[in-house]
């Protein structure tokens, strides 16, 4: 199976463009890239009711960060602190890199 490539990775800074966390802004916890989704810090929460099995199992209601499509999230630059597009390029070095479209800042370090 071939590898996706999501234009979001783990602890990036994302902003919510639609759906009822619309404007909010977030760290990236864990990326799904076969089901295209991103699990984001504190945003999305849904409440999960849990009975206790095994030795640490928490029970009761549990409240828990749910996956949101990628499609609904944008990468917040760290220059322009604004959400932006994103372009790939090739530095002469040959690494690959993410770039603000904005204003042109390379997001990897």
């Amino acid at each position: 199976m071939e590898k996706k490539r999501l234009h979001i990775r783990k602890n990036d800074k994302v902003m919510v463009i639609s759906g009822k966390e619309k404007g909010k802004i977030g760290t990236v916890l864990k990326v799904i890239p076969r089901k295209d989704r991103a699990i984001v810090e504190k945003l999305n929460m849904v409440k999960r009711h849990t009975r206790a099995g095994g030795k640490s199992a928490q029970e009761g209601i549990i409240e828990k960060e749910s996956p949101i499509h990628v499609s609904n999230l944008m990468l917040v630059c760290g220059k322009c602190a604004e959400p932006a597009r994103i372009g790939r390029k090739v530095l002469e070095d040959g690494s690959k890199v993410r770039f603000c479209k904005k204003c042109g800042e390379v997001m990897d370090t």
